[in-house]
């Protein structure tokens, strides 16, 4: 009789710790939140899973003398511009660009910051059709109208030394990357356009407090402390910057640089600092001062139609003045050539 009371109680206390261990399981289970994906997950937020992936450090990979010669090579070209095929070279025949500008100046990062026109996967992304020159362009061509227009110089020879180490450069940035992860290195984030023109006097009040700093009270910017490497920060306007030919030029691409990449060091398109709004009426600002001229900009877009709405110089398929194709409002000419052509427009 004492056993079966011993085997009882035995069995009673067995009950009571299993009961309780699967009550303390549902509580857990029930209060359990999944953590929420970090910054990096959010990049990839059409991804069906995130993938992990690192962009090279190109400057450690640089200094550590492992790059392949060829692609070392188009490092230099796009970090030390000016002083390799810039101004800076004494021999015409070998100077390509027109401006002090580095292709980094724009490309941030060595072309590896999201947000920023990355060069990571752009080789997969050409040819492309280009409604500025109205046909199929090959990543060579896409690089030479930077040259022309961004740097206000002049074509690379498609198979030159320099073209061919350029794009060395940026085939090996790409290397690796999951298919899932190409999507965040791609163009400009979108900027909700305001229903509005361009407010210079704001313009001017955020440019003052969040860009002087760096780029100077005229624009001037500021060179790097060896100065045959050309600008640290690069000039926004006058003689050494981009031309008007640049799609930077246009109020809406530069809201969209701006919004993701500035004030730089503090905003990226993840987080930015600046508002749309803002964005917006700095870059107008900015692309309010005289700069270098392109020859021949009537020739860009041979079908007008495809012509940017912000593109701020004609001639345009609309009735719509220079003014506002330079400062808006744009919603209304997107709208015309939405009505009149079909055609939907987002810049």
């Amino acid at each position: 009789m004492k056993e079966l009371r011993f085997l009882a109680r035995r069995l009673f206390w067995l009950f009571i710790t299993m009961f309780t261990l699967i009550t303390v399981l549902f509580i857990e289970l029930f209060v359990y939140q999944p953590k929420a994906k970090d910054s990096k997950a959010v990049l990839a937020q059409n991804a069906d899973e995130y993938v992990e992936w690192q962009p090279i450090d190109v400057q450690s990979e640089f200094a550590s003398g492992t790059m392949a010669e060829e692609v070392a090579f188009g490092y230099r070209l796009i970090s030390e511009t000016s002083s390799l095929i810039g101004p800076k070279v004494d021999s015409f025949q070998n100077r390509f660009t027109g401006n002090g500008l580095a292709c980094t100046n724009c490309h941030l990062k060595a072309g590896t910051q999201p947000g920023s026109a990355s060069w990571i996967g752009v080789i997969e992304r050409f040819p492309q059709f280009g409604g500025r020159s109205n046909k199929l362009g090959t990543i060579e061509d896409r690089i030479n109208g930077c040259m022309e227009r961004s740097m206000n110089g002049r074509k690379l020879g498609v198979d030159s030394k320099e073209m061919r180490a350029i794009v060395a450069y940026m085939k090996w940035l790409g290397e690796g990357i999951p298919e899932e992860r190409k999507k965040e290195y791609k163009g400009y984030p979108k900027l909700k356009i305001p229903h509005r023109q361009v407010d210079l006097q704001q313009g001017k009040i955020i440019y003052d407090r969040e860009c002087m700093v760096c780029h100077g009270a005229n624009g001037q910017g500021v060179l790097s402390t060896d100065a045959s490497k050309g600008y640290q920060y690069p000039p926004l306007w006058g003689k050494d910057s981009y031309n008007n030919g640049a799609g930077m030029y246009r109020v809406i691409t530069a809201a969209e640089f701006i919004k993701s990449n500035m004030p730089f060091g503090q905003a990226t398109w993840q987080r930015p600092k600046l508002t749309d709004e803002e964005a917006f009426d700095v870059a107008g600002y900015i692309n309010s001062f005289d700069r270098p001229l392109k020859a021949h900009t009537e020739d860009d877009y041979p079908n007008k139609k495809l012509k940017p709405v912000s593109t701020p110089y004609g001639p345009w398929e609309d009735h719509f003045s220079a003014e506002q194709h330079k400062y808006g409002p744009f919603l209304p000419i997107m709208a015309h050539y939405k009505k009149e052509f079909n055609i939907t427009k987002t810049k």
